[in-house]
């Protein structure tokens, strides 16, 4: 299977501790999210998001700096036992967080979605919940 990577970038109004919370923390991932969470905070713990759609587990964590996960998607067309590696970079600059985003082990096919559902489900979400914070 042929795989691609996705890097994305983006800007958030709060300090990396808050935005690294948001990922982790369960109850604060399903608020911004809409959608039931369960977010494992140990390394080999895993996680299930949006109602099952995404499952994984964390490969490295260190706290407000970077998370490293497995993902699942269940996406048509992705294989049951295919993980893409997630990784999140936590960086403070002037009171926000630069979240740099990248994805490898993406099924070429899914490439496309998962770009514009990063942005759709998560960064644009994640803005919006620390506007009303």
């Amino acid at each position: 299977m042929k795989t691609k990577s996705i890097k994305q970038s983006v800007t958030l109004n709060a300090r990396p501790e808050t935005i690294y919370e948001l990922i982790m923390d369960s109850k604060k991932h399903s608020e911004f999210t809409g959608s039931k969470a369960s977010m494992s905070k140990k390394v080999n713990g895993k996680f299930n998001v949006f109602d099952g759609y995404c499952h994984g587990y964390n490969i490295e964590l260190a706290e407000n700096k970077k998370i490293v996960q497995a993902w699942h998607f269940a996406e048509e067309g992705w294989p049951d036992d295919h993980f893409s590696i997630c990784t999140f970079l936590f960086e403070e600059k002037e009171g926000k967080t630069r979240l740099s985003f990248n994805q490898s082990g993406i099924p070429e096919h899914k490439v496309e979605d998962l770009k514009s559902g990063w942005k759709e489900f998560y960064w644009e979400p994640m803005r919006a919940y620390l506007a009303n914070k």
